[in-house]
């Protein structure tokens, strides 16, 4: 299938997509279950064998299959089923539907356009029609050129009574200005009488007459007379015979224009009068015109405003009449661009992409996978191994206790007894003693020793009580001491009592001798947690303690003190700096190198000494544990009896301790 070329016109509709995620849509489109619907029942009406059946009766799908040529518009579209011309006639009916499928498709979608525009279309004729009929009606109650006229006229009449108007008013704002220059007090008002004359001088009759004109004149008078009576003041005496003439003069001249002015005053407010009742009925007359000319013009813009709600509709009327003529067009035209370039070709079966998903499914799971370990170890820092111990801590570990199956039922792992039969586990705690026993010359034989751990069910508890019982077996007088005074146990793995214990010891020291509790061994004896206090972690910090602790090693060769986790409580931090050393217990699948190495961090600052690391759980069977694996050597042959001196078996050599 390919995309042709097809004719574009211009005047003509052109359907459009996303042209961005188009053949996207038409792959998607081509493994849709409608067409595949669509494909079978067009074969199910071209023949009754045209759809095999399984075995069970049920018809054969077939899995559709597109892929893009690059740097094409190409698309291959293959087929595959249980039956070969199954396949072939599928994918070439598939084909068929899905042209078909977009022919109609483009066809409803032209259809829904139509009648959406032929809706538009009508409502528009309709708005139309009824602004049209608007303006017949305005146009047959209005003359509309009589209507320009009367605006026309009126507003030429009106602009003739304003100036007319404005006129008046001037007329009217001087003459108030000259009543306001005449003399009010019988002095003469030189400076403003002089001046009512250029606001006058164009009047050629009404305001001021005779009189005016008299009055001027003797104000020029006045004014002369001031300007040589001030010239003449300069070089004469005020009682000089000229300055007293000019006096009498200018009193004159005063005189004179005061019986002017009182004369030129009743003119000048008949004149004023007249003016104002002039520019009243000029107002009166703007105020009627200026309605007709509101009235001529508001006619004229009803007219403008239907003819233009005419246009406005005509023009949206006329497009959407041309795109609905265009869509007509458009919806008998066939703008499809994808065709069929090849039919569907006989069906050939390919081992060859089965073998390439197959690989493919294989290498992305082991990937996968892969990932997934990588991603695990990375995030996992628990002790797995010894090598990944010794990287850590280096020449610090003094012994290893593998891990011993348990059996079923049996919660926890069983004491050592006088005669074990678990060699291994048993060899594993006598290597631990002869860690302690014979440390380097440099290094004090430490008799009170403490053990701990780091986190919770790491197996000191039960690492401490298997050491007290090994060294008891050796000879060596010993007591071991539960000072986990919060969840301390030791008495229920030894079978002994829980109360009097460490508590009682530490409040009344001076009885230390009623609180040991003597054990099945002849040689090690037991104290007890105690009862269950509220803040047992005050008794340590006390001077009981150490009383305690300083009897306990006069009387005992070895002091084994088993406390709570570093991380559970500080308790430990308080004791270790009181004991000789302190062995710490790492359990191997659980131990995580962070908190051991804070802990060990931890009882390094309180000043404890650190006698070495304990591996717990060791895997005896890994290639780096070579310890006491050798299980013959442990069981006695009766071949050995009778051998002559110097050819001992393994089972004669001496038990060391």
């Amino acid at each position: 299938m390919w995309e042709t070329e097809k004719l574009r016109l211009p005047e003509g509709g052109l359907f459009t997509g996303d042209t961005q995620n188009y053949f996207g849509t038409q792959v998607e489109l081509l493994r849709s279950g409608e067409l595949a619907q669509l494909a079978m029942q067009h074969l199910l009406a071209s023949g009754s064998n045209a759809v095999p059946t399984d075995k069970e009766g049920r018809m054969i799908q077939a899995q559709i299959s597109v892929e893009e040529v690059p740097k094409s518009s190409i698309v291959v579209v293959g087929a595959a089923s249980r039956d070969r011309a199954f396949s072939q006639a599928y994918l070439n009916a598939l084909l068929n539907e899905y042209l078909d499928f977009k022919k109609n498709l483009r066809k409803s979608v032209a259809d829904y356009s139509l009648a959406s525009m032929s809706e538009q279309v009508l409502r528009l004729e309709r708005e139309l029609k009824n602004e049209q009929d608007k303006l017949t009606a305005y146009e047959q109650t209005n003359n509309l050129a009589i209507l320009q006229e009367e605006g026309n006229v009126a507003g030429a009449y009106l602009a003739k009574l304003e100036t007319q108007l404005s006129d008046s008013q001037l007329e009217l704002k001087l003459l108030k200005e000259n009543e306001v220059g005449q003399p009010r007090d019988g002095t003469g008002g030189i400076g403003t009488t002089a001046a009512t004359p250029n606001a006058f001088s164009g009047q050629d009759e009404g305001f001021s007459g005779v009189a005016g004109n008299e009055r001027r004149t003797a104000a020029r008078e006045i004014e002369l007379l001031r300007m040589e009576r001030e010239r003449l003041s300069k070089f004469l005496r005020p009682k000089h015979p000229r300055i007293v003439k000019l006096d009498a003069d200018i009193e004159r001249a005063e005189k004179l224009n005061e019986l002017f002015g009182a004369q030129n005053k009743k003119q000048l407010e008949a004149s004023r009068q007249i003016l104002q009742s002039r520019i009243d009925g000029l107002q009166a007359a703007v105020r009627e015109w200026q309605a007709n000319v509101m009235k001529a013009n508001g006619g004229i813009a009803e007219a403008d405003r239907l003819k233009l709600n005419v246009n406005r509709i005509q023009v949206v009327y006329d497009r959407l009449l041309g795109l609905l003529q265009t869509i007509d067009m458009s919806r008998s035209i066939d703008q499809e661009t994808l065709a069929v370039l090849q039919p569907a070709s006989p069906a050939v079966r390919s081992r060859k992409k089965e073998a390439q998903r197959a690989a493919a499914t294989v290498l992305g799971g082991l990937c996968a996978g892969l990932g997934i370990v990588l991603l695990i170890a990375w995030r996992d820092d628990r002790f797995t191994s010894f090598s990944e111990m010794t990287e850590e801590f280096g020449d610090v570990i003094v012994g290893q206790v593998p891990e011993l199956p348990r059996p079923r039922g049996q919660t926890r792992t069983l004491l050592l007894q006088a005669e074990d039969d678990r060699q291994t586990y048993a060899e594993s705690y006598r290597n631990l003693r002869s860690a302690l026993l014979f440390l380097p010359a440099s290094v004090e034989r430490p008799k009170i020793m403490l053990v701990t751990s780091a986190m919770p069910n790491e197996g000191k508890s039960t690492i401490a009580s298997n050491l007290a019982h090994t060294l008891a077996l050796g000879g060596s007088r010993v007591v071991l001491i539960d000072a986990d005074l919060r969840q301390g146990h030791l008495h229920e793995l030894l079978g002994m009592k829980r109360e009097p214990g460490l508590a009682e010891a530490l409040e009344h020291p001076e009885d230390l001798d009623k609180f040991i509790q003597p054990n099945c061994l002849p040689n090690l004896s037991f104290i007890a947690c105690g009862r269950v206090l509220s803040r047992p972690g005050d008794l340590f910090v006390g001077s009981a303690l150490e009383q305690v602790l300083a009897r306990l090693r006069q009387q005992f060769d070895h002091v084994i003190i088993d406390t709570s986790p570093v991380f559970a409580s500080d308790d430990v931090a308080t004791l270790a700096p009181r004991a000789d050393g302190t062995l710490f217990v790492v359990r191997s699948g659980l131990s995580r190198s962070g908190p051991v190495a804070e802990a060990l961090e931890l009882l390094s600052r309180r000043q404890a000494k650190i006698l070495g690391v304990v591996v717990n759980g060791a895997n005896t069977g890994s290639r780096s544990y070579y310890y006491y694996k050798d299980a013959e050597y442990y069981s006695p042959s009766a071949d050995h009896v009778g051998r002559p001196p110097g050819k001992a078996g393994k089972a004669e050599l001496p038990h060391a301790t």
